[in-house]
């Protein structure tokens, strides 16, 4: 008997062997419980996660919502005080009288002639060194004489004081205390006497400048002595400025309990410095003599709204901030990024789409005030009046967490904005997640190894099996089991080895057919028609509009071709083909069928387009170009003749059996037509195409043919 013979006894064995009861009942109880034992643990451990989650996501934002609100109330009460303790200074005695002794002391220098040597040192300094510090700072160009107050007063005291600011980074300190002109004046007695009071205003509350201005628009007094001093802000340099106008505002209630807080404007006596004012009349109930600007420090709002800088303190983390927007989209306050790291800021605002140009300007700077802008959704929320908080990408394009509302403060149009970048302030949501995981994870692999060792003896080969038939469905084929035991588990193991290893030889013959075919069916036809035909449609026809047609006819190939082998002839028609088709691909149009002498080529057939004529004459003239790249690489002598035409026309299979792809319509007919008026090489177009490109190509005409019952004229592109 061979060896290979089933004898009765044999098979009565594996009958035995598949009559074993008990093993696999025991595998799927076991089984039953692992699923059970993780399931329960998913569970518990999901709902404990997205609670705590929530919880940790809802008081990150509620933090961020308590910094913004805080931030609000401190901003708010400190322009408050700034508008309080303005109001104060302009109103006592102390400010009455300067006003009132300054105002006669001008009044009389102005009655006084005016002295040549004054406005030619005037002129002298402004052209040699305040005016190209302050083009040099802003970047803008500004005339010789532009500065120049026009009154003789203005002119004297800026002699004697404004030109003494010759190095604009020293300490101010002296000009500062110097208020006496020495020149035996009455402006020089009240100022030497009365001028201290600007000069502890500056000192001891913390203003950048304080200007004193007369009932006429004159700025008789200037803490600084600054570009400003002598000139009027209603017809001098300055007339259009947010400081002029706010003047004229104050001194037209005529009330010394008028104060007015000027939005930030780039004040051209501080080199450019972003500026913001508090203008309040000088006087008494009785009268008003003038009015005073006090000129607030930029650090004053950057301090409130940076915390000193103490960002972290404050609970903002490392890339917290609080910042202050206006009207006009444009920060109001210092960026974080920008006083932290320039050179990251710089990096991550132009990536973010910020103009390079301001970007360098803030960094030079040190500044973001008036030159970052921020459009962001929070931004317009708060603008329109709107609180809330949310997330989404911030003024550099970084994703961020985001609190927002407007800034109720009168006069200023401003919001505040308190952000965090998402992936700081949802940390502890991050750390959370991770640590249930963790620990879910750990739960699941004690059940699991405690399961799989129960079950081990029993569900080792089925485990292998049904992993292999698992990646048989994901497609791999070469997969093998090893057969074991012999038992039943050895028998399925040896059936399976020889079912993947048919599947995997019928799958790549399987394969390698299809690969093919949808390679010839997709150069027959278009893939929307091939699908159609592999989904078995009889009639697959389509009606196209508004299609532009191109056909293009080689000249004297086949005089060419006569001296060249048969494998000559087809490697330089490919060439030429290759050429079109590279064209066509260019040019943004589809191939339709390549003929020996001929290419026929659409535009908005398969991909609608709105220039899909100017697309087939681009198409046409490349054809051209490729033909003379071909003619001056190989020293022939081979035309083209192209022909264009638009309209509708009709794609799809002709002749089933055959795969015969077509385009056809009076397109069509019109453009293999038009391409023979002549019998010259060139791009010949019809009269629609004429009409709908003659802004875009030159053309000449080339002759007339009948169409559509009548003549109709052929265009030739230049």
């Amino acid at each position: 008997m061979s060896e290979g013979t089933t004898t009765p006894a044999s098979r009565e064995g594996r009958r035995s062997w598949r009559g074993r009861a008990g093993l696999s009942i025991q595998s799927k109880l076991l089984i039953m419980l692992l699923a059970v034992s993780l399931v329960s643990s998913v569970i518990v451990g999901t709902i404990g996660f997205l609670n705590g989650r929530q919880s940790l996501h809802d008081s990150a934002v509620d933090q961020l919502i308590t910094i913004r609100s805080m931030r609000a109330a401190e901003i708010t009460t400190a322009i408050d005080a700034v508008k309080r303790d303005a109001s104060l200074h302009s109103r006592n005695l102390s400010a009455q009288t300067l006003s009132t002794s300054i105002n006669e002391g001008y009044e009389a220098l102005e009655q006084e002639t005016s002295e040549p040597e004054d406005r030619a040192a005037l002129e002298t300094y402004y052209t040699d060194t305040f005016i190209p510090e302050l083009e040099n700072r802003t970047g803008d160009s500004y005339g010789d004489e532009a500065f120049i107050p026009e009154s003789v007063a203005g002119q004297h005291l800026q002699a004697r004081f404004t030109t003494l600011n010759q190095d604009f980074d020293a300490d101010y300190d002296t000009l500062l205390d110097d208020n006496d002109p020495g020149d035996g004046s009455a402006y020089a007695e009240a100022s030497a006497r009365y001028g201290d009071y600007f000069t502890r205003l500056v000192r001891e509350a913390g203003y950048e400048d304080a200007l004193l201005m007369n009932l006429d628009g004159d700025v008789v007094f200037s803490a600084y002595k600054g570009a400003e001093l002598g000139t009027n802000l209603m017809t001098g340099p300055y007339r259009d400025t947010v400081l002029a106008k706010a003047y004229a505002e104050a001194i037209a209630t005529n009330s010394v309990s008028t104060v007015i807080l000027t939005d930030f404007e780039r004040w051209v006596p501080s080199l450019g410095i972003p500026t913001m004012w508090v203008i309040s009349p000088v006087g008494n109930d009785s009268r008003i003599t003038g009015a005073m600007a006090f000129q607030v420090s930029i650090d004053t709002i950057n301090d409130l709204t940076t915390g000193k800088e103490q960002w972290k303190e404050q609970g903002l983390g490392d890339t917290g901030e609080v910042y202050l927007v206006g009207r006009d989209d444009l920060m109001r306050s210092n960026s974080r990024r920008l006083i932290e790291d320039p050179e990251n800021y710089a990096k991550i605002a132009v990536n973010g789409g910020v103009p390079p140009s301001v970007v360098q300007r803030a960094v030079e700077v040190n500044g973001t005030v008036l030159l970052q802008q921020v459009n962001t959704q929070a931004v317009t929320d708060a603008q329109a009046g709107r609180s809330g908080t949310t997330i989404g990408r911030d003024y550099l394009g970084r994703e961020s967490v985001t609190a927002y509302a407007p800034l109720e403060i009168e006069g200023l149009d401003w919001v505040i904005i308190a952000r965090i970048d998402s992936e700081e302030a949802f940390a502890p949501v991050s750390d959370f997640t991770r640590t249930v995981l963790l620990s879910l994870l750990g739960i699941l692999l004690g059940v699991s190894l405690l399961s799989l060792l129960l079950a081990q003896v029993f569900t080792r080969p089925v485990h292998r099996l049904v992993g292999a038939v698992h990646r048989v469905a994901e497609g791999d084929l070469d997969v093998q089991v090893p057969q074991g035991a012999r038992d039943e588990f050895g028998d399925l193991g040896h059936a399976f080895n020889d079912m993947a290893s048919s599947l995997r030889i019928k799958q790549e013959l399987i394969d390698e057919q299809q690969a093919e075919n949808e390679k010839l069916l997709l150069t027959l036809m278009p893939e929307s028609v091939a699908a159609k035909y592999k989904k078995g449609d009889e009639a697959i026809s389509e009606a196209h509009e508004n299609v532009s047609v191109v056909f293009a006819e080689l000249i004297g190939f086949d005089d060419y071709a006569r001296g060249l082998s048969p494998e000559q002839e087809i490697g330089h028609l490919n060439t030429l083909m290759r050429g079109f088709d590279e064209a066509a691909e260019k040019a943004g149009v589809e191939k339709v069928r390549t003929l020996r002498g001929g290419y026929l080529a659409s535009s908005g057939l398969v991909v609608p387009r709105v220039d899909n004529v100017r697309r087939s004459v681009d198409f046409a003239r490349n054809v051209l170009a490729a033909v003379e790249r071909f003619n001056a690489q190989n020293g022939t002598a081979i035309g083209v003749r192209a022909g264009v035409d638009t309209g509708t026309v009709t794609s799809g299979l002709v002749a089933r059996t055959s795969l015969a792809y077509d385009l056809w319509g009076d397109a069509v007919n019109l453009a293999y037509r038009v391409r023979s008026v002549t019998g010259d090489p060139g791009v010949y177009v019809s009269q629609t195409v004429y009409d709908r490109t003659r802004e875009i190509f030159t053309y000449s005409e080339a002759g007339t043919i009948e169409a559509h019952g009548g003549t109709e004229t052929v265009w030739r592109v230049a």
